[in-house]
Order: C-alpha cells, then sequence, then structure tokens
C-alpha cells in the first residue's frame, strides 16, 4: 500500500485492543495517529476490558482452526518484548507470565481431559507439547488446587496478562507520543450503496479530509457496515480471597460447561466459561453465576468465602467462521481503509500477530 518513508496521518476507529496496540505501534514508527472512541477511553467498553486476557494457543487449537494456533505461537514470541517495553517506558506493570496454563477434571469427567488431550494430538501431531502431571507432580506446580484431582495436563507455551493495566498502559504510553485520543466520538464507516463491493463513505468529524490512511478497529461496533460481524455474548466473575494461591490459569473441564479460572493482581482471580450466540448485553443471570460459583467451589472449598468484585457480561466479535479478517477497501474518495475483525474469544492470543499482518499490509 505504501513504500515510502514518508510520515502518515492515520485515523483508528476503535480503541479496544487492536485501536490501542495499533496506535501505539504506529506512533513508534513515527507516524501521526487519531484514535476515536464512540465510548470512554478511560473505562474501556471494549471486550478487551471484560477479557480474561489469556494467551493460550493449546487450549484454543482444540475449538478452532490450525490458523489460530499459528498466530497465537507468533504472539507469544511477540508479547514478551512488547510488555517489557511497555512497563520499561510507563512504569506500569502488566503481569506477563509465560509459566503455562493446567487443565484438570473431577474423576468422573475424566473422559473428557482424554478427549481434549486426543483433539490436540489430532490438530498439532508432534507439535502438542503438552504433558501429564500426576497428582505429585500437580502439588507442586499448584498446592491449592491439587486435593480434589488425581492430575492434570500441563500446557506449557501459554501465557497471560493484565488486560486493564495494558489497556492503561497503552493511552499513557499513546499521549506520551503526542497521539491524539478522542473519546466519545465516533468514527463510523457505512457502505456505498452504489458501489457496496469496493467503496465505504465516510462520515463525521469534519476534519477527515487530512487523513491519509483509515483504519477500523470497531469489532461488534462495526456489525451494520460488516455484515459477517456478529457478537457473542460472554460473561465473567471476579473474586478476592487470600485463601487460594493459584500461580497459572487453569481449565476445568466438564460436560455442561468448561470453565477457566486466571489469576490477576491483588489476590484476585476471573473466572469465566459461558459463550452464548446472543448479543444481549443485559446483566448476568443468576444461574449463570450459580454455575460459575459451584464449579469454583469444586476447585478449591475455600473460593466459598472469596468476596464477589465484579460481574460482567461483553460481546466478542466474531465473523462467520470464527476467523480474523483483515481487509483492504477504500473510502468514497479512494484512500485507503484498512478493516480489522472477528478476533473472537482470542483477541490477546491473535492481536500481535494480526498487527504484523497489517503492518506489512499497509508498509508494502
Amino acid at each position: 500500500m505504501y513504500n515510502t518513508h514518508k510520515p502518515l496521518k492515520i485515523a483508528i476507529s476503535g480503541a479496544g485492543l487492536l485501536g490501542r496496540l495499533l496506535a501505539w505501534q504506529l506512533l513508534e514508527r513515527k507516524h501521526q495517529v487519531s484514535l476515536f472512541e464512540a465510548g470512554s477511553i478511560k473505562r474501556s467498553p471494549s471486550a478487551a476490558h471484560t477479557a480474561a486476557a489469556m494467551i493460550s494457543p493449546l487450549s484454543e487449537v482444540v475449538v478452532s482452526d490450525k490458523s489460530i494456533y499459528d498466530h497465537g505461537m507468533r504472539s507469544l514470541a511477540i508479547w514478551p518484548e512488547w510488555t517489557k517495553q511497555l512497563e520499561d517506558e510507563t512504569a506500569i506493570q502488566l503481569g506477563y507470565s509465560d509459566n503455562g496454563s493446567l487443565v484438570v477434571a473431577h474423576p468422573q469427567d475424566k473422559n473428557e481431559l482424554s478427549q481434549f488431550r486426543q483433539e490436540l494430538d489430532f490438530h498439532l501431531g508432534e507439535l502438542n507439547r503438552t504433558s501429564w502431571l500426576s497428582k505429585e507432580a500437580l502439588k507442586q506446580y499448584e498446592p491449592d488446587l491439587a486435593g480434589p484431582f488425581d492430575g492434570a495436563l500441563f500446557l506449557p507455551d501459554e501465557a497471560y496478562l493484565d488486560n486493564r493495566a495494558l489497556l492503561e498502559a497503552l493511552i499513557k504510553r499513546i499521549d506520551a507520543l503526542d497521539g491524539e485520543c478522542r473519546e466519545y466520538c465516533a468514527l463510523n464507516f457505512e457502505q456505498d450503496q452504489i458501489n457496496p463491493t469496493t467503496a465505504k463513505r465516510v462520515y463525521v468529524p469534519s476534519d477527515l479530509n487530512s487523513f491519509d490512511l483509515f483504519i477500523d478497529c470497531r469489532g461488534v461496533g462495526a456489525k451494520y457496515s460488516a455484515n459477517s460481524v456478529r457478537g457473542v455474548r460472554g460473561e465473567v466473575l471476579w473474586v478476592k480471597t487470600e485463601e487460594v494461591n493459584f500461580k497459572h490459569p487453569i481449565r476445568l473441564m466438564h460436560p455442561r460447561y468448561k470453565i477457566y479460572v486466571v489469576p490477576k493482581p491483588d489476590n484476585c482471580y476471573i473466572i469465566g466459561a459461558t459463550e452464548i450466540e446472543s448479543e444481549d448485553r443485559s446483566p448476568v443471570s443468576v444461574q449463570s453465576m450459580m454455575e460459575l460459583c459451584s464449579a469454583l467451589y469444586t476447585l478449591n472449598p475455600a473460593f466459598a468465602e472469596a468476596r464477589i468484585q465484579e460481574i460482567d457480561a461483553n460481546l466478542r466479535p466474531a465473523t462467520l467462521d470464527n476467523l480474523p479478517l483483515v481487509s483492504h477497501s477504500t473510502v468514497a474518495d479512494g484512500r485507503p481503509l484498512v478493516s480489522i475483525n472477528g478476533l473472537y474469544r482470542h483477541g490477546f492470543l491473535l492481536a500481535p500477530s494480526v498487527i504484523q499482518e497489517v503492518n506489512e499490509l499497509i508498509f508494502k
């Protein structure tokens, strides 16, 4: 698209994970960037604010495409450098940990765990580096988990980070690099009714003529200009306790629901499981919370005394095949528009790799 070293003036629509990471990376390359957000910058409405921020290529390949694993492994190679750079530049600790994750099942559900491992073998073959931990080995990895379980499946190539600290650090760094952030200022793209396949028309604000390039990262916000995008509801629970000390993300296999528990700063944990084909943004149901709390209690009964900090629901942006989509078109007057969407439940897993792909597209 561009083969010049001349700085570009770039407008990015959507200040979620992708929008912030792209703005930061482009500003580091000396481009001028304006980041538009329809809602609040500080209290982000994006799925990234709600997410558990797991970087889990092994866990996700079981229920997705092999390309998700490939993207994820590339992202795993990028995240340590990016998080260290942001921590050095902003003095905000991002809690990045790449010491793997654990998958467990109660004895009555052990077939679920066996099936999970078989599917990993099917998708990855010799690339599958998971290993079985005995009950004794599990006591070394997670002393507070070992009691009710005979062992666990250890997934080495997995990580997690503090998503909310990352979103804060990115805005802090964007400000330091003189990037422009416009909150409560929607930048929408709508298909041209005369030529809907190749052109898009841009609306508001009034100074758009000065931009060389537009990037659309709106996620579910792009639904009405990208017919292939849908929202998939997810629900999470935050609890706080000093009675449990998990060091790894933990997935519990179950015939009806598969919950994950991810450590967060200040003795907190985020728990999630639900994936509902619905664009309902209403509060979380009693049934969902009962199931999450019940499953959490079985991991360690001490969670019964944990204090609920937050209950949240949000929509993951997904395409028809649940795979990420990077497309190139133009606005009505011919200036380039790059659209990125469909990171689904894989936002933190895919983002660095997808951003590399976008950079290669823009700077050929």
